[in-house]
């Protein structure tokens, strides 16, 4: 007994690093009434996936603060007072998905008044969304692989290949009109922060707000016959680019669609595809054609909303820390997952802050304590000082 409450302890010390730091200042977790009745369900063509494969503990409930506004229960998709999230759901990243809602969940200090949106190539997951959630507000959408398999280019990765990683760029089309704002993430990401902040950004006259990062190499993202060609290269003149990442994006979809970005985007995957290996414009998946249609003209969001990277570079995927400053969200974007490297007995430091979130297979903290010993190794020269230091110094703590 003595054994499971110091692990418990451990894994607490790690955690409070995080969630009760100044820096990362969240609203406690909140339960949940019932959902009202929003129809969860749309049948779709294709095939059905064998939920067997995928065991998700049912997280606990949740229920609005007393300071919320009250959602009626006959209330529509439509309802002015909803917070509108838009999510993937497929059968490799699944396990990051639920992790994903789950955190957004906790944090939230209304989290009744959170409608998702979940888009799948795979009709058969939203039972498997219910499990987990049962009271959960989300529609469920199906994305036709074939509207955009024609346009996808190979990839540093094939993972950026997949289809589904470009249903963003059909969200004005495929959720309902009365929808003219809706949050995108990624599915390999975690929020330790109240998400109705991040929807609160006032975007003024841009179409899309997203943390910007002017310091990076923004030609890296195009090849050399891309910046040779003046008409190609000439599409960036009279605006200052900055690279920002697509997996989380506020999007006011009622000006994506006057605007009608989704084929501007398309005509930038027409030309990629059409100019074969040696004329290719970039390497990357779907996001240079976001690049190229907004980079410059994108509402600046605090980085604490998107401290990406965490999966490390496209082919190794090592260990990387936070940057500096603040966090609200972590996001494991690169080519190692969490619950990969969990599982693998293999984790990074920041992967025990994930597993918290995890609803993966029966109650275990194994994954969780395995991920924040190696945070605590002190052997590790990469971490920053006051990275171990706080962790040695909580640890010691819970565990004397």
């Amino acid at each position: 007994m003595m054994l499971l409450l110091r692990i418990s302890g451990f894994i607490s010390a790690f955690m409070a690093i995080i969630v009760l730091a100044p820096s990362l200042q969240s609203f406690p977790p909140a339960e949940a009434i019932r959902s009202s009745h929003f129809d969860p369900y749309l049948r779709f063509p294709g095939r059905i996936s064998s939920p067997d494969r995928f065991s998700f503990r049912q997280a606990s409930p949740f229920r609005n603060a007393a300071e919320c506004a009250t959602v009626a229960e006959n209330s529509t998709i439509c309802d002015p007072s909803l917070v509108h999230i838009a999510i993937t759901l497929d059968e490799e990243y699944l396990r990051g998905s639920i992790a994903a809602v789950h955190s957004v969940l906790q944090h939230a200090l209304c989290p009744q008044s959170i409608f998702f949106h979940f888009l799948v190539s795979d009709p058969g997951l939203q039972t498997l969304v219910l499990s987990a959630f049962p009271d959960l507000r989300f529609k469920i959408y199906y994305f036709d692989p074939d509207r955009v398999r024609r346009l996808i280019s190979t990839s540093v990765r094939s993972a950026l290949e997949q289809p589904l990683n470009y249903a963003r760029n059909y969200l004005a089309d495929i959720l309902e009109p009365c929808v003219r704002r809706v949050i995108y993430l990624d599915s390999d990401l975690v929020l330790v922060d109240d998400i109705a902040k991040l929807w609160r950004t006032r975007l003024g006259s841009r179409t899309i707000g997203a943390p910007e990062y002017c310091h990076a190499n923004f030609t890296k993202y195009f090849t050399s016959r891309f910046w040779s060609n003046p008409r190609l290269a000439g599409t960036f003149a009279d605006r200052r680019p900055c690279y920002f990442n697509t997996g989380v994006m506020v999007m006011d979809l009622h000006q994506w669609r006057k605007a009608a970005f989704t084929r501007r985007i398309e005509k930038w995957m027409e030309i990629q595809k059409g100019g074969g290996l040696s004329g290719r414009i970039y390497e990357l998946g779907s996001l240079p054609p976001f690049l190229l249609v907004f980079a410059g003209h994108v509402a600046p969001i605090e980085h604490r909303w998107n401290q990406h990277g965490l999966g490390g570079d496209n082919v190794k995927g090592s260990c990387r820390d936070l940057h500096p400053g603040p966090v609200s969200l972590l996001h494991w974007s690169g080519s190692g997952k969490p619950w990969a490297r969990l599982d693998s007995n293999r984790p990074c430091p920041l992967d025990a802050i994930w597993a918290h979130y995890d609803l993966y297979g029966p109650t275990s903290t194994a994954t969780a304590t395995a991920a924040a010993a190696a945070a605590a190794d002190s052997s590790s020269s990469s971490r920053p000082a006051w990275f171990l230091s706080n962790i040695w110094l909580s640890v010691q703590a819970h565990l004397m």
